[in-house]
């Protein structure tokens, strides 16, 4: 289908767990690729199912939650073939807790599919961290600073790379969280919490 976008937002749906979560976090993200980038943005956030093969030709998909992860073979059969071909997917655990039942199960989930050591903690001069803002590693949170979750400040993403290419991005920080308010209100923030996320998206687009 032809469109004069260059990017939208795919959230995945998959039958185990809570995925409806951070209702206004891809809103608040899209408006911060218009305000500081020349990406052609559709504002719509899509949801489609993991196990549906429309999924394969997203640009970014996007996967949290909070509660169980067990993915049926369909979903795991189109979750592999995505990221094996170029594709990007971004999953944040919104437990922001790294013996969470989401972090054990995903975890666990991508240990069956790709390989016990193919989920790894990525460096903080990573190529993401610099990919539009300068970050020094990943952003912290004020879930973590209030000590929600396991209490931790977690500094490092994990991330499985395929072909020296970040293909899963994988968050214990609660980032969905962070950045899940009317995008209006940031005017009111010290530093936009959202810059980060542009990183994503732009290293997703372009590595």
């Amino acid at each position: 289908m032809a469109t004069d976008y260059d990017f939208y937002f795919t959230r995945l749906s998959y039958e185990s767990g809570d995925w409806e979560v951070d209702e206004r976090m891809p809103s608040n993200v899209l408006n911060s690729l218009i305000e500081y980038t020349t990406i052609k943005v559709d504002l719509t956030e899509r949801v489609i199912a993991l196990a549906d093969e429309a999924m394969l030709s997203s640009p970014f998909c996007y996967l949290a939650g909070h509660r169980l992860v067990q993915f049926n073979m369909d979903e795991k059969q189109n979750f592999k073939r995505y990221v094996e071909n170029g594709g990007f997917i971004f999953v944040d655990d919104c437990n922001h807790d790294i013996d969470g039942l989401f972090a054990r199960s995903f975890e666990q989930q991508m240990a069956e599919m790709f390989g016990s050591e193919a989920l790894k903690k990525i460096p903080n001069n990573h190529p993401i961290y610099t990919s539009f803002f300068e970050f020094d590693g990943p952003p912290n949170t004020g879930l973590e600073l209030n000590g929600w979750g396991d209490d931790l400040v977690h500094d490092y993403l994990k991330a499985i790379e395929i072909n020296g290419r970040i293909a899963v991005l994988y968050s214990n920080k609660d980032l969905g969280c962070e950045w899940d308010y009317d995008f209006r209100n940031k005017r009111w923030l010290a530093k936009d919490n959202t810059r980060f996320a542009v990183n994503i998206v732009v290293y997703a687009m372009t590595a």
